[in-house]
């Protein structure tokens, strides 16, 4: 993910010292905010089911994370729509 937001902001030629530092912030916010990798995995598929019942979505491309800052930590999911669906109400 971090080598994709280099090479979108032209930053192509990034050091494997900041490559290591980000892996290190990534896996400290997961440890801070108590949830195993697994846990991540299964939140993310659960979204994907979710969601997909309302639209169309590009799994391959769907991104979820933990963002810390000092005093709290957020999930941030970008998760790329493809097309809404408008026969939802008619299935329930």
């Amino acid at each position: 993910m971090l080598e994709f937001i280099n090479r979108m902001l032209g930053r192509e030629n990034s050091s494997s010292k900041n490559v290591a530092k980000e892996r290190l912030r990534l896996v400290l916010v997961h440890d801070r905010a108590s949830i195993s990798p697994h846990m991540l995995n299964q939140l993310k598929e659960d979204l994907i089911k979710v969601i997909s019942n309302y639209m169309e979505i590009d799994e391959s491309s769907l991104e979820v994370n933990l963002n810390q800052d000092d005093r709290e930590v957020a999930l941030v999911a970008n998760i790329p729509v493809i097309k809404m669906k408008r026969d939802y109400a008619a299935r329930g």
